[in-house]
């Protein structure tokens, strides 16, 4: 039987010209493309949350473990996977890779329950991968398998975090404290993007996710007879006072140049229809770029609620305010390298066009640590309804973008090992 492109490339030992080693990563790519689409899917169908993702990290072990490619599971659930390169630089002679690439890939879900109607639709209730973790997973397990043919053309190693818990932004923060840090040069990850056209990645240098901030909001108030209101101080009418002023602070506190969002995503208060409400508390999130007006939102938001409850008669507190994770703001450099990449194995038509979002992203928490970058690799595709935003319970996205995905983080890897 014949041997395919990607057969032959694999099997061959020939050293490779930067063209070659494009051509072999979209070869592979290609091979494999049915391989990801398959893995998503299946990822897709088994959603878990933050912290509690047993039988995702057990089925990526499973394909790891395929690969024949060795891992390490820090934290309860998430892995971290090694592959090393054989190119004759890749390792000092002290055994130290000459030098080291963390690639991240997210695997927890939401707690959403899915209106899609597909047939690899979730089978956990109440919970969807409406965020895209199920394609990073399997974006990556692609990169892993093009790469694990070529590691005569890696010269250095590859630390491959899957890492659990993004969705509530901690678990960046385990890992980096669990060590994946340590001796590495660069980080990158991948983030499927409703807002890009499918077919393009945008890799812009600069700010692309916000600061993320958490809070919550205590009313204190009278209850009394719903009838008679005048002996009561109603904590709902206070919380809803306040969730009106909140977005004065956006509108008329903060230069139109700032972007700011602050959302109450919760609001809870009362035992009965016919009881005033005595006690109301609120629950939400704040998203900032810039360092002073992150800094201040706790003040603005502090004095709006206690002064509102005052005027009516009642009382309020800030009583929760969370820093959750900085800003992902992308090295010069790296969004550079992610450009060239993209243009190697995608052409210039590949490279996608997108502002940056005020949502967050806890894979700030590595940039902390090595400089690296975050790129959004587009699903829009109105043809086939992937057109709905993140964490839509409708949230599809056009799978020939991810072997695409897969294709360019190899192509980064590779760069970036041979500087």
């Amino acid at each position: 039987m014949a041997q395919t492109k990607a057969q032959q490339i694999m099997a061959s030992d020939v050293e490779r010209s930067s063209e070659d080693i494009t051509e072999a990563i979209l070869a592979i790519a290609e091979e494999f493309e049915p391989y990801i689409i398959r893995q998503r899917r299946h990822f897709h169908k088994h959603p878990e949350p933050s912290l509690e993702e047993i039988r995702t990290t057990s089925d990526i072990a499973g394909q790891l473990d395929a690969m024949n490619i060795p891992y390490e599971r820090p934290l309860a659930t998430g892995l971290v996977a090694t592959l090393r390169g054989t190119a004759p630089d890749a390792y000092r002679v002290d055994g130290t890779p000459r030098r080291r690439l963390l690639l991240r890939a997210d695997i927890d879900a939401l707690p959403v329950t899915e209106r899609t109607g597909d047939e690899f639709a979730s089978v956990n209730e109440g919970y969807m991968h409406a965020c895209g973790h199920d394609c990073h997973i399997a974006m990556m397990l692609g990169t892993l398998q093009i790469l694990r043919h070529m590691t005569d053309d890696l010269h250095g190693e590859i630390r491959v975090v899957f890492q659990p818990s993004e969705e509530n932004g901690t678990g960046a923060r385990m890992m980096c404290d669990a060590g994946v840090c340590d001796g590495v040069d660069g980080a990158f990850a991948m983030h499927i993007w409703s807002e890009v056209d499918a077919g393009t990645i945008s890799c812009e240098p600069g700010p692309r996710m916000a600061n993320t901030d958490w809070f919550r909001i205590d009313v204190h108030g009278t209850s009394c007879h719903g009838a008679m209101p005048q002996r009561g101080s109603d904590a709902v009418m206070v919380a809803a006072e306040i969730v009106n002023a909140l977005q004065t602070i956006v509108s008329r506190e903060l230069s139109p140049y700032e972007p700011a969002v602050v959302t109450v995503g919760q609001l809870h208060a009362g035992t009965a229809p016919n009881v005033i409400a005595g006690e109301a508390h609120m629950a939400g999130t704040v998203r900032t770029y810039s360092r002073a007006t992150h800094d201040i939102m706790p003040e603005l938001i502090s004095r709006i609620a206690v002064h509102i409850a005052r005027a009516h008669g009642a009382e309020a507190e800030l009583s929760e305010y969370t820093v959750a994770h900085d800003a992902v703001v992308n090295h010069p450099r790296s969004s550079e390298r992610c450009r060239a990449a993209i243009v190697k194995t995608l052409g210039e038509e590949g490279v996608g066009s997108y502002r940056g979002t005020l949502s967050g992203e806890d894979f700030s928490e590595y940039l902390q640590h090595v400089p690296g970058m975050l790129a959004f690799v587009g699903c829009r595709n109105p043809q086939m309804g992937a057109t709905f935003a993140m964490h839509s319970c409708y949230f599809k996205v056009d799978e020939s973008v991810l072997a695409k995905g897969s294709a360019v983080a190899a192509q980064y890897a590779i760069d970036f090992l041979a500087e």
